[in-house]
């Protein structure tokens, strides 16, 4: 295995102070202490070579994951090993063995050009001369940001500079890669640049890669499992396209109708989502699907009729409504 996580959790420590002078004087003898469980008891395990979604909501424990993952923070309880080591050990050997891409930090020098961040980072993983210039020449090629290095990053656009940000994390060819919302705020066709490349990637040089994102296309394109995380717990670990199954099989018909239909005909035959005259939604359950299809087909005034899956993205926000519950329930008890 690339990842083992086994009953990982992480808790901050922090204090409650009130406004005002007097709230401060007080604080100084006798402060009261808070604890923020961000992470409870996490398990998963990752192959080499796979690519695999990490979701949540804002909040969720993502990022304190992939920190603690990486190193840059101490669980409080867990254990995890990544490529064989554990990663708050922060061995030399470990630091060359994985990358980190946060959308919202960069590691290239704002005020000169990417060049001088890459050459950098050569010394820094102690990379050989010959391996550098291949690698920085096929990457920048596979990404056509060539003609780039030589202009300072503050002049960059957004996804220029995350192109080039992907290139210095993959200098010293890590086994094992962490995305945190590498196309956050990028344009659709930045957006699908960056996909590609990270498909091409995974499948050439069977990196793990685990990646965040909150917007769908990234991770359906590229990731055929999913482990989403909400209230710092794992909600569901598992195939994409299986999360609405989780939740109940259900079906959306959507019709295109001769004349207006009230939404008391419709009920007869689903739940009605939407209904403006002569369009409509109705939500069925799978099992009673081809019944309810002959059923409206005979008796409403369709001109067309289709049938779609639930989103995968409404799965997902279905899911974290319902762990929610769960855990208000859990609180109440």
């Amino acid at each position: 295995m690339s990842i083992v996580v086994r009953n990982l959790s992480k808790t901050f420590e922090y204090y409650k102070k009130e406004v005002g002078l007097k709230s401060s004087l007080r604080n100084l003898f006798h402060r009261e202490t808070l604890h923020k469980n961000a992470v409870s008891d996490v398990s998963f395990e990752i192959e080499k070579g796979e690519m695999v979604g990490f979701l949540g909501p804002n909040g969720a424990g993502k990022t304190t994951t992939l920190k603690m993952l990486t190193g840059i923070l101490f669980p409080t309880e867990g254990q995890v090993t990544v490529h064989g080591f554990v990663p708050w050990e922060r061995k030399k050997e470990f630091k060359k063995k994985f990358a980190i891409v946060m959308g919202q930090k960069s590691q290239l020098w704002w005020d000169l050009p990417a060049s001088e961040s890459l050459h950098l980072n050569k010394f820094i993983y102690e990379v050989e001369e010959t391996t550098f210039r291949n690698t920085v020449d096929e990457l920048t090629e596979l990404l056509d940001v060539k003609e780039l290095l030589n202009v300072q990053v503050r002049r960059l656009s957004l996804g220029e500079r995350m192109k080039l940000e992907l290139i210095a994390a993959l200098l010293h060819k890590p086994e094992v890669m962490f995305l945190d919302e590498p196309t956050i705020g990028l344009d659709i066709l930045s957006q699908r640049k960056i996909r590609e490349f990270l498909k091409y990637y995974n499948q050439q040089s069977k990196t793990t890669i685990m990646l965040t994102s909150h917007y769908m296309n990234d991770i359906e394109d590229l990731c055929k499992r999913s482990i989403i995380i909400n209230g710092g717990k794992v909600a569901y670990d598992g195939d994409l396209a299986q999360v609405n199954n989780v939740l109940g099989q259900k079906k959306l018909i959507k019709l295109k109708l001769e004349q207006p239909v009230s939404d008391l005909q419709l009920n007869r035959f689903g739940f009605v989502r939407e209904n403006n005259g002569l369009e409509a939604v109705l939500e069925v359950e799978k099992a009673n699907l081809k019944d309810c299809a002959q059923a409206v087909l005979q008796q409403l005034p369709v001109l067309d009729l289709t049938i779609e899956d639930i989103s995968i993205e409404e799965g997902i926000a279905l899911l974290y409504q319902k762990e929610n519950r769960v855990h208000e329930l859990e609180k109440v008890l």
